[in-house]
């Protein structure tokens, strides 16, 4: 992950920042384009969306449950895309990556595909609508090194657009180029009924942690949201049922520290005077000393 600043710039095409948006990032051969479903006729304008490249259909983002994506590749983006339209009803929205110049190949976009599928299944933030896993090409040493950057910007671009697709949930704990404290230095911990949960403030949530226990009863007045959370988890298999409690699985992005609070006590809990530091301290009190150092 990069550790020095990038300029990103996009241009909309209509001033909407919901249309059609073309991306660049200063010095990278590559380009992107992010279209609305609603607006795909647009791009048969977009010669940029004619060439060698790889795409990714996305439905709606969503942090706390997992939203549906394809990942793909062609040598004329453009018109596999319109096949697309007409077969696959989940998409709202594209985004397309291809080369300024013309120096992406058949092989190189078959390495990209096959890569981002990889590691988008890696970091489960969406449910890839890919039914199998595309064979990676093998490339040369330079070339494979290249590609691997290439990835990067696409990482950093996708991000900038809202879709944390390339991003691995455990990967994404706030951390600051310094030596700056943040919160995301802190381990919080939630003691409730005799269960314990653990719990990291990140980027884009509150990170639920693999091993967490969790209450089996659900109180009316715990919020719908994280009684759906709930509800999702132990349909997705990842609550193991102790009798007393359930067990967390893997790692669990929430929203909140709140919601996450209120799955873990099976009632409404106050997020940031519910998780405490090792040493006793509440992240509410954490949070304010932080923002009276600024």
């Amino acid at each position: 992950m990069s550790k020095f600043g990038r300029s990103i710039r996009i241009f909309l095409a209509d001033g909407s920042p919901a249309g059609l948006r073309h991306v660049e990032i200063a010095n990278w051969s590559g380009q992107a384009l992010a279209c609305p479903r609603s607006r795909f006729s647009e791009l048969a304008s977009w010669e940029e969306s004619k060439r060698p490249g790889v795409y990714f259909l996305f439905e709606r983002a969503s942090v706390d449950e997992n939203s549906l994506a394809y990942i793909g590749e062609s040598e004329d983006v453009f018109k596999r895309l319109a096949d697309h339209d007409r077969k696959k009803e989940f998409w709202n929205e594209v985004i397309i990556f291809t080369s300024k110049d013309e120096n992406l190949t058949k092989g190189h976009i078959k390495y990209l595909e096959a890569r981002l599928v990889e590691i988008s299944k890696i970091a489960e933030r969406y449910t890839l609508e890919n039914s199998n896993s595309p064979t990676k090409s093998s490339l040369p040493r330079a070339d494979t090194a290249a590609m691997e950057e290439f990835i990067e910007n696409i990482r950093i671009v996708l991000g900038s657009l809202g879709h944390r697709i390339l991003e691995s949930i455990a990967s994404k704990i706030t951390l600051s180029n310094t030596n700056e404290e943040t919160l995301g230095n802190y381990d919080f911990i939630f003691n409730v009924n005799k269960f314990i949960a653990r719990g990291k403030v990140t980027d884009d949530g509150f990170l639920l942690l693999e091993g967490s226990q969790i209450a089996h009863k659900s109180n009316p007045s715990m919020p719908s949201k994280s009684n759906q959370i709930k509800e999702q988890l132990i349909s997705d298999g990842v609550l193991e049922d102790k009798g007393d409690h359930y067990l967390l699985l893997k790692n669990k992005l929430i929203s909140s520290s709140s919601y996450a609070a209120a799955l873990v006590a099976g009632s409404s809990r106050s997020g940031p005077q519910s998780w405490k530091t090792q040493k006793g301290d509440l992240l509410k009190s954490v949070e304010e000393r932080l923002v009276n150092k600024t």
